[in-house]
């Protein structure tokens, strides 16, 4: 006669605090990585940027680490970001990097320190690697198209994204 097994299972419990923590996380990721599919750099930086403020403040550094990674292959793959800057999707993840980082260290101390500075290290990161990389790889007439992209408009929508997420913070602090 065949032996037959007998398992013991025990349920896995999470806690709220987890499974708010990994419903926070889905919805930031989803948030960040179909901002792109909005196709305009005005709309889509301000809602990427603030996913990261808000993953700070809510999930730590380490989650919104992985948070900042992805957007940029998002928009290079939908064509908000032309092919030919695709070697600065490197440079993009790290400015996403260097602003979590940034505010990470400052928002404790306060809010405005840490948004705007993580904003201009940003986007003075990105502005100085664009005009190695781009002035390197492309032609004249088109660098000087895709360094504009990668200058002023990334510290607009980093200052912009940290507002939406101040408000937003405002919001669920009364909520929780």
């Amino acid at each position: 006669m065949k032996e037959t097994k007998t398992y013991i299972t025990k349920p896995i419990l999470l806690d709220k605090t987890l499974i708010w923590k990994l419903a926070v996380f889905a919805t930031l990721l989803g948030i960040s990585i179909t901002a792109p599919f909005l196709k305009q750099q005005a709309l889509t930086g301000p809602l990427v940027n603030a996913s990261l403020f808000v993953g700070v403040a809510l999930l730590g550094t380490e989650a919104t680490l992985l948070i900042g990674l992805l957007p940029s292959l998002f928009a290079l793959s939908i064509g908000l970001l032309p092919a030919i800057l695709a070697p600065m999707i490197p440079f993009i993840m790290t400015g996403n990097a260097i602003l979590i980082l940034a505010f990470g260290y400052l928002k404790n101390k306060n809010y405005w320190l840490g948004a705007i500075s993580a904003s201009f290290l940003k986007f003075i990161f990105l502005f100085a690697s664009s005009q190695v990389v781009i002035n390197l790889i492309i032609k004249k007439e088109i660098a000087a198209k895709a360094t504009v992209m990668m200058s002023w408009p990334q510290l607009a929508t980093a200052l912009i994204g940290s507002f939406i997420a101040y408000f937003f913070l405002k919001i669920i602090k009364r909520i929780i």
